[in-house]
């Protein structure tokens, strides 16, 4: 069972600040199936055999789980769907290693980020550069549980604002003092270093000052295993909030994506408004 996620995309501009509530999940990029090569295969081997699936990744997961036990030939009824059910049954999870999206992930916390990318095994991360992108747009996530208090909220706006104006002068005066050879050399930058190298020597320094609430964006690629391991460990009720909302927005498209992968999912609300995610299989 889907129970529709009430998340919507929530950003709003408070006093010249971007203040953001809710994540956004891209799907960039997902697999396609070679027919032609798995009807060679199958040919090779004196069997046909064809999944009831369109969706590529549940069709290459079955098609691994299949070629261990070489059982094409006689396919048990049900379809993928069943099919996917049984591997989930019998924890015969290393299949599931072989169904792959491309995520992009927007609107979430350098808080957040420094926890999602201890998932190592599965994942592949590509993240926003604080060192060469210009923070001095101001963008921040807001905790729901200080957002949903006006009085929280006002001390929260203007510490953000106060460590966001920190970082622009800070960025401005070391583009402005590595301009000075003997600064620069001081820096260790190279002799002569040009306008880009500077800027981006200020900016990494300045943004020392920039709070983890600062809002990030990355790119991420995960197969169906690491992505139900991610979404078990942090779409519990124990998660930090926003990790957790962020599982329930990754659970939402993969669920409308390839249903026979994540379809076992159940989202349970919580007091504070997110959903923890269960499974009857768990650690697959």
């Amino acid at each position: 069972m889907v129970v529709p996620t009430p998340y919507a995309v929530t950003s709003a501009v408070d006093n010249g600040i971007r203040v953001i509530t809710d994540p956004s999940v891209y799907v960039l990029g997902k697999q396609t199936v070679d027919a032609a090569e798995l009807d060679r295969f199958l040919a090779d081997h004196g069997v046909s055999w064809e999944s009831d699936s369109e969706v590529a990744g549940e069709v290459l997961t079955e098609t691994a789980g299949r070629v261990c036990y070489m059982s094409f030939a006689k396919p048990r009824p049900g379809g993928n769907a069943a099919y996917l059910t049984h591997i989930k049954e019998v924890g015969h999870g290393s299949v599931l290693e072989h169904a792959v999206w491309n995520l992009l992930l927007t609107g979430v916390s350098r808080s957040l980020t420094h926890e999602l990318v201890r998932h190592r095994a599965g994942f592949g991360f590509s993240q926003l550069s604080q060192r060469y992108v210009d923070e001095s747009v101001a963008e921040y996530v807001e905790p729901d549980i200080i957002a949903n208090d006006p009085e929280l909220h006002a001390i929260w706006l203007e510490t953000v604002k106060q460590s966001h104006a920190a970082y622009v002068k800070l960025a401005e005066a070391l583009n402005a003092k590595l301009a000075d050879s003997a600064a620069a050399t001081a820096a260790m930058l190279p002799p002569g270093a040009d306008r880009t190298t500077r800027r981006k020597a200020a900016r990494q320094a300045a943004r020392s000052v920039l709070p983890n609430a600062t809002e990030t964006k990355i790119f991420i690629t995960g197969n169906a295993r690491a992505l139900r391991h991610f979404m078990e460990q942090r779409g519990s009720a124990q998660a930090e909030p926003e990790i957790r909302k962020l599982a329930g927005k990754i659970l939402d498209v993969l669920q409308k994506d390839a249903p026979n992968l994540f379809g076992d999912y159940q989202k349970v609300p919580l007091p504070d408004g997110t959903f923890e995610l269960v499974t009857p299989f768990k650690k697959v």
